[in-house]
């Protein structure tokens, strides 16, 4: 009931209204720095990789993160891989005497529920798509997600969690071996029925059926990437025999293995650079992610097209399911697993393969190693001629070289594992990185963050800005740069040797097609 206060009701709970909605993408692009947070905070992670500092705490960021905060917290936050998603800032009102029960401290919830992802994405569109219609919408979805971010986080601190994650990591490391539904259970510390019911709710399926799929997933993994004698295959993934891994195979996968093998097969790539290798092996996936760039140099069907950056995982899963794949590419990360159901995935380590070698390794995998090389053949008679035209116009000796990527906040520069042109004036070209930049650890992070003010204090005989801030505020600190006298001062300045491209877009893969565009662009601005 409500406390009577001088005769005005008082509720003994606060209320909540949300004051500002925005997507993730606009808030940061690899690194901010204390973010201003005027109000109480949820952030909702939907894609992406990173990592939040709440008063100097580090917090893991991935798909289906859900991160609450005071507005007091300081805070910093670190993307490895962009991060998709809303940053919420919403009031309290309730009396000062009241305790917030929702947010008296940090709160997380590690694996949100498809249910809530959904809501938030809900959320999001009324926030920016307001209907005069519904002038309530937004505040009634706000509310909904509230009370159940509330239930969700109440029943992770009482539910099995965390024993799941520890069973899941141990499945992982273990599933080739005789684990039974018995020892997962003692691992967990429940009992075998609690379990399995538990798994079975999670997962869909029986425990035992996991286990099948997974070794079957990773046969298919194998077979795709290898071609490995099928009884030694059997042993690998935890079977004694090849008669019966191929005839598990067939119940899951609706072939034999040498059939899968041999069949043309339906590809999702879930990357801008996978997605253009396939193209530069004239394969069209079923789905794949292309970058606007990529789409002005083809035509692509909608229905081609996977888009990364809007709705949530569940959205994303049930599309790539539709799609109905036999495989999946993407770089290493954890947020695989949830698409083990769907089909193998065939991951490549992210920074630690050059996109000729990650070329080669999809070419195996599609059966296209001939176009693999002829591709590769024409590629090097580019950078044969290009290096010819090099040497006439500024010599054999290149010097260094640095590229900038600047966003409103701040700018970056890459080494070659990164992209952005690195790998072509580094590898292909001949020229040499900065030692300031190798001394300050580029070659471990791949990339250096600096202020767009501090640039001039990384000097290089070649300075390339591939991409100038899109805000008026970051074009004018990059207007105060080019007008202050340490710039001017620079050699590559006074050389005439500073190019601002601003074509951020084909800067950004790290693929066959965006190489070839960034090597004739670099000769074109460097020879002209």
């Amino acid at each position: 009931m409500p406390i009577q206060t001088g005769g005005m009701p008082h509720h003994s709970h606060p209320f909540y209204m949300p004051v500002k909605i925005c997507s993730l993408t606009s808030l940061s692009h690899y690194a901010t720095n204390n973010i201003p947070a005027t109000n109480s905070c949820i952030m909702i992670v939907w894609e992406g990789k990173g990592q939040l500092e709440i008063d100097g705490e580090p917090h893991n960021l991935k798909p289906g993160s859900i991160k609450t905060f005071a507005a007091s917290s300081n805070l910093k936050l670190e993307t490895e891989q962009q991060l998709q998603g809303m940053w919420i800032e919403y009031a309290r009102i309730a009396n000062r005497s009241q305790e917030d029960y929702f947010l008296n401290d940090s709160s997380s919830l590690h694996h949100a529920s498809t249910e809530l992802m959904a809501l938030s994405g809900e959320l999001y569109s009324a926030w920016i798509q307001p209907d005069d219609r519904k002038p309530f919408k937004v505040q009634q979805l706000f509310t909904q997600l509230i009370v159940d971010l509330h239930h969700e986080l109440a029943a992770t601190k009482e539910t099995s969690g965390s024993w799941l994650e520890h069973v899941f990591n141990y499945i992982e490391a273990h599933y080739n071996e005789d684990i039974t539904r018995e020892q997962m259970a003692t691992l967990a510390g429940v009992s075998p029925e609690h379990f399995s019911r538990t798994f079975r709710k999670i997962m869909g399926q029986t425990f035992s059926a996991y286990i099948t799929l997974l070794r079957i997933r990773r046969a298919q993994q194998r077979i795709l990437t290898s071609s490995p004698n099928l009884t030694t295959l059997a042993h690998e993934v935890g079977y004694e025999e090849g008669t019966y891994l191929s005839r598990k195979f067939k119940q899951l996968v609706g072939l034999s293995p040498t059939a899968y093998q041999n069949k043309n097969k339906k590809i999702v790539a879930l990357n801008y650079n996978h997605t253009a290798i396939l193209r530069v092996l004239e394969i069209m996936p079923q789905l794949g992610v292309y970058s606007d760039w990529h789409r002005s140099l083809e035509q692509v069907p909608a229905s081609k097209q996977l888009t990364m950056n809007e709705g949530n995982s569940s959205l994303l899963f049930d599309s790539i399911a539709s799609a109905e794949p036999d495989i999946i590419i993407s770089y290493n990360i954890p947020e695989n697993k949830i698409l083990t159901p769907v089909a193998p995935v065939i991951e490549l380590p992210f920074m630690q393969m050059s996109w000729r070698e990650q070329l080669g390794l999809i070419a195996d995998v599609v059966n296209r190693r001939q176009r693999a090389e002829e591709w590769l053949g024409h590629y090097d008679g580019l950078c044969h001629a290009a290096n010819k035209k090099l040497n006439h116009s500024i010599g054999s000796e290149r010097g260094t070289a640095i590229v900038w990527e600047l966003s409103s906040r701040a700018a970056y520069c890459f080494s070659s594992s990164y992209g952005r042109g690195c790998q072509i004036l580094y590898g292909d070209l001949g020229f040499k990185p900065p030692s300031i930049i190798m001394e300050n650890g580029i070659m471990d992070s791949g990339y250096l963050v600096s202020s767009i003010e501090e640039i001039g204090t990384y000097p290089a005989d070649y300075i390339i800005i591939t991409s100038i801030p899109s805000s008026s505020e970051g074009r004018k600190r990059l207007s105060r740069l080019l007008r202050s006298r340490d710039w001017k001062q620079l050699d590559a300045v006074r050389n005439n040797r500073v190019y601002i491209l601003n074509k951020g877009d084909m800067f950004y893969g790290f693929d066959p097609l965006s190489s070839q565009a960034q090597l004739q662009e670099l000769l074109h601005v460097m020879t002209s």
